[in-house]
């Protein structure tokens, strides 16, 4: 070691502790759709997985969903709310919209993923619904997890839930959405509807 440092101190070298990654450099990075950090929960193999978010900005409301196939297969959507909700209402939104998918594409075993403690806490009836609209979507809730053979709602902490978080900041902020999206804008409340007909459009190149 002491060889070392006589030979190294001919050089100017400083140490810096590493900095935390700025946030835009970190959704540019999950932006490039690398890898999906997956949250430490037990693995089953049959079951699709869901990361949804939601997101409010000055320029509107939006949120974001993943899907991940029990094959790897990842399905991106980007949702555009056209109408003025609260941070937790997009968040409700965006875990209705989803749970509506997965029903369409006939999935029967489903393991979803959030990091709004709130909205987790209270599907998984652990926390009160504080208020009617609160109420009226977990009410929604109870009926589509009837819809499932398995389904489990599991609170994650931010860092793995990047993918869906810059999914839901494209919609609310209306960027230019990239290629490899499906796109789907929201006009009404989910839970004003029992029954709600959606279609979504995927961005082509």
């Amino acid at each position: 070691m002491a060889k070392w440092a006589c030979e190294l101190g001919a050089f100017d070298i400083e140490f810096r502790a590493r900095t935390a990654i700025k946030s835009q450099a970190l959704a540019d990075f999950v932006a490039e759709w690398t890898e999906q950090q997956v949250p430490p929960n037990p693995e089953k193999p049959e079951h699709w997985k869901i990361y949804f978010d939601g997101s409010l900005k000055l320029e509107g409301a939006g949120a974001g969903i993943l899907f991940i196939s029990p094959t790897g297969q990842q399905l991106k959507y980007v949702l555009h709310i056209l109408f003025q909700v609260s941070n937790n209402a997009a968040e409700y939104e965006a875990l209705l919209h989803g749970i509506r998918i997965t029903v369409s594409l006939g999935i029967q075993y489903l393991m979803v993923y959030g990091d709004s403690s709130v909205v987790i806490n209270q599907v998984n009836k652990d926390w009160n619904c504080t208020s009617e609209k609160v109420n009226a979507y977990c009410a929604e809730m109870r009926k589509l997890e009837g819809k499932f053979r398995g389904i489990e709602f599991h609170h994650v902490a931010r860092d793995f839930n990047v993918a869906a978080d810059v999914l839901s900041k494209i919609a609310s902020s209306r960027a230019s959405v990239p290629v490899g999206l499906f796109v789907q804008e929201i006009s009404k409340p989910s839970i004003e509807e029992s029954e709600m007909v959606f279609s979504a459009t995927l961005r082509k190149g």
